[in-house]
């Protein structure tokens, strides 16, 4: 899938300053240079549609922890609402927001929120699209968050969907739409 391609692009950007140990490791042959990051990770995907942000996340990181955060849409108002919360403990380690959709900001900004209020320190959120409103929004109530985004669309339409965005992630993703 393309997404992850872009993802993983995006999560070297967003990890690219972390603190490293330069050591060496044993082969079955001999000793050989190795990398290691000094801070760990905690990989937060925003239910259902960071889902697919988690997969190259796994994969490109080791001892990444995971925690989750369920916020669901209202159609009506555009404004969401929680629904589930895990998340590991922060200390130390590196919170990676995963919402594949940046719109209005709203959610971004609450699960920040969440994540800070769990003790997690230097946020940094990855998004496949962004929107400029959500970008504003996010300056405005997280300012030290970096965003990562593969793409800022033109707006959001009277609806708060990202124009000309992707459409719903999740359910792309998932299959599950009409």
């Amino acid at each position: 899938m393309l997404a992850r391609k872009v993802i993983t692009l995006l999560l070297y950007e967003a990890t690219a300053d972390l603190p490293v140990t330069h050591g060496k490791v044993r082969t079955p042959l001999t000793e050989a240079d190795a990398i290691s990051m000094d801070r760990e990770v905690v990989a937060i995907p925003v239910l259902r549609s960071g889902l697919g942000i988690l997969g190259p996340v796994l994969e490109l990181l080791p001892r990444v922890s995971v925690g989750y955060i369920g916020l669901e849409r209202d159609e009506q108002t555009a404004v969401a609402r929680i629904y589930y919360q895990k998340l590991p403990k922060m200390a130390g380690k590196v919170p990676l927001l995963l919402d594949p959709m940046l719109a209005t900001g709203g959610s971004a900004a609450q699960a920040l929120d969440m994540i800070k209020e769990a003790g997690g320190r230097d946020p940094r959120m990855i998004c496949v699209v962004a929107a400029p409103e959500g970008v504003k929004v996010l300056a405005e109530r997280h300012p030290e968050v970096q965003i990562y985004a593969a793409a800022l669309d033109e707006g959001l339409n009277d609806r708060a969907f990202i124009v000309p965005g992707l459409g719903d992630f999740g359910d792309r993703l998932f299959g599950t739409g009409s």
